[in-house]
C-alpha cells in the first residue's frame, strides 16, 4: 500500500477573522489615544503589533478561530472574551516587566480594553452575519445529495441545516432499499429522492454538486461500486465514516507513519490542550487558596475540635491513566475507610459528623482538593474520583467504565453539575454518571470548563449532600 495522507480543509474564513481582527487591534489603540488626547508613539505601533500575535496565539489555543458547523454565536463570543481578557491582561503583564505600562495613562489602557474587546466581537458577529446572509441568496451554496436514509445520513442532514453558514444546502436523500428496510423519515429533513442511478443521472445534469456516501461500514463492496460511478462525475464525493457503531472516546484524525487513522479511546487533553487545562487549573487553584484561606482554616478548626481524628482524610483514587493518587479532604466522618471495602455515604449515615454534615452539604470538605489541583494530580473539572474499591466493583459491570480516567479526576465535573452527584445505590444511577463522564470528555473545551466552574457554585447553594 502506498503511504498517503490526509490533507485538512482549509477554510478563507479563519484567515478572513485573523486579517480582520488584526487590522481592528493596530487601529483601536491609536484611536483610543487620540480619543483620549494622548501622545501617539513608536510604542503604540509596537503594542498594537505584539497584542495582534498574542491575540492570534491564544485565539488559536482557545479555538476562537476553529470555526466549526454548529458553533453558536454565544459560544463564539464567550470564546473571543476569553481570548481577549488573556491577551489584554498579557500585555499588561509584558508593561509591568518592562517597565513600559506608565508611558499609557490608565483612563487608555482601560478604553481599549472595552473598544478593542467590543470591536473584536462585533467584527466576528458582523462576518458570522454576513456568512449566514449569503449562503441564503444562495451565494457558494452547494447542492448535496446524501446516500443512505439511516440514523447517520439524518445527523449529517440536521447539522448542514443547522449550521446556516456550511454553504450545504441538501437536496433529498438517495438509497437503493426498499421503503421498508429505510429508517423511518424525519419530519423536518429533506425527502427521499429516489435510488442511487437516480442520482447519478441527476448529478450528470449538473444538478448535483456534492455527493455525502453515509452508508454503514460494512457495505465496503457498495461503498466501492458508488466510488467507481461517482467517480466518471464533476460532483465533489466525500465518505462518512460511520463511527457510531463504536463507543469513541474524543475521537479525532491523527496519522501514524503517514497513514490517517483516528483515535478510539483518547485524552482530548493532549499536547497544547493539556498545556491550556493545566494553565486554567493552576492559576484559578492559586488564587482560591489565596481567597478562601481564612475558610480553609475556621474548618479544620471546628473538625479538629468537635470530633477525635486527622484533619484532614486522604484517600486513594484512581487517577489519570489509573494511577492511585491521594485525594485531600476535610474529614466529615468519625471513621476513615480506606482499605479494600469502602461503603458510600448515605443519608442519615451514622458516620457522619455534625460538622461534617454541614461540610458535606456545602461541599466544604472538597475544598482541600484544591491542594490536589496545585500539584497536578487532579484538576478543576473532571470525573469525580471514586473509591479504589468502588472503581474494582464497577469497572466489571458497566462496560467503558475506566475510560473515565483518560483525563485527570476533578473537584467538580459535568455529573455533578447535570445532578449525578450523591449516592449511586443502583448500578443505573452509576451507569448515568459515567455516560456524563464520556460526554464531558468527548465535548471538553476550555469554555466548557469555565462553563461547569461556574455553574458548579450555583449547584453548591441549592444542594441537599449527606
Amino acid at each position: 500500500m502506498s503511504a498517503f495522507a490526509i490533507r485538512p480543509t482549509r477554510s478563507f474564513v479563519p484567515v478572513l477573522l485573523h486579517m480582520l481582527d488584526s487590522i481592528l487591534l493596530c487601529i483601536s489603540l491609536p484611536l483610543v489615544q487620540w480619543l483620549t488626547n494622548k501622545p501617539i508613539n513608536e510604542l503604540t505601533a509596537i503594542v498594537s503589533l505584539v497584542s495582534c500575535i498574542a491575540l492570534f496565539v491564544i485565539g488559536e489555543l482557545c479555538g476562537y478561530y476553529r470555526r466549526s458547523g454548529g458553533q453558536s454565536a454565544n459560544s463564539e463570543v464567550a470564546l473571543g472574551t476569553i481570548a481577549w481578557i488573556i491577551t489584554f491582561v498579557s500585555i499588561l503583564l509584558v508593561g509591568v516587566f518592562t517597565k513600559q505600562i506608565d508611558t499609557f495613562a490608565r483612563s487608555s489602557m482601560v478604553a481599549w480594553f472595552f473598544v478593542g474587546g467590543l470591536l473584536l466581537l462585533c467584527s466576528h458577529m458582523v462576518v458570522r452575519a454576513a456568512m449566514e446572509y449569503l449562503c441564503k441568496l444562495g451565494v457558494g451554496v452547494r447542492r448535496t445529495a446524501i446516500i443512505g436514509a439511516n440514523r447517520l445520513g439524518y445527523d449529517i442532514a440536521r447539522n448542514a441545516i443547522r449550521s446556516a453558514d456550511s454553504g450545504l444546502r441538501i437536496v433529498g436523500f438517495y438509497d437503493d432499499r426498499g421503503a421498508e428496510r429505510r429508517q423511518d423519515h424525519e419530519q423536518d429533513l429533506p425527502d427521499y429522492c429516489g435510488t442511487t442511478a437516480e442520482l447519478m443521472a441527476s448529478t450528470q445534469r449538473g444538478e448535483i454538486d456534492v455527493v455525502l456516501i453515509a452508508l454503514p461500514m460494512r457495505a465496503e463492496k457498495r461503498i466501492q461500486d458508488l466510488l467507481d460511478v461517482f467517480g466518471n462525475t464533476t460532483a465533489s464525493v466525500y465518505i462518512v465514516p460511520d463511527f457510531f457503531v463504536f463507543e469513541l472516546l474524543h475521537s479525532r484524525w491523527t496519522q501514524v507513519g503517514g497513514l490517517p487513522v483516528v483515535s478510539v479511546f483518547e485524552t482530548p487533553m493532549y499536547g497544547v490542550d493539556g498545556w491550556v487545562k493545566r494553565a486554567l487549573d493552576l492559576s484559578v487553584s492559586l488564587i482560591g487558596v489565596i481567597l478562601i484561606s481564612p475558610i480553609l482554616l475556621i474548618c479544620a478548626l471546628l473538625v479538629r475540635f468537635t470530633s477525635q481524628g486527622p484533619v484532614f482524610f486522604r484517600q486513594k483514587r484512581y487517577g489519570l491513566d489509573g494511577k492511585e493518587i491521594l485525594v485531600w479532604k476535610f474529614r466529615s466522618m468519625f471513621t476513615c475507610d480506606n482499605g479494600s471495602v469502602v461503603k458510600q455515604a448515605t443519608k442519615d449515615d451514622p458516620r457522619v459528623t455534625p460538622v461534617g454534615r454541614i461540610l458535606r452539604r456545602t461541599s466544604l470538605d472538597e475544598l482541600p482538593q484544591l491542594f490536589n489541583v496545585i500539584d497536578g494530580s487532579m484538576s478543576l473539572v473532571g470525573p469525580r474520583p471514586h473509591a479504589n474499591a468502588h472503581n474494582e466493583h464497577y469497572r466489571k459491570l458497566i462496560r467503558g467504565y475506566m475510560m473515565r480516567h483518560k483525563v485527570k479526576p476533578g473537584i467538580t465535573g459535568l455529573a455533578q453539575v447535570e445532578g449525578s452527584r450523591g449516592e449511586t445505590d443502583t448500578i443505573e444511577k452509576m451507569e448515568a454518571r459515567i455516560a456524563l463522564d464520556h460526554r464531558y470528555i468527548r465535548e471538553w473545551s476550555l469554555w466548557l470548563d469555565i462553563k461547569l466552574i461556574l455553574k458548579t457554585f450555583r449547584v453548591v447553594l441549592r444542594q441537599d449532600a449527606y
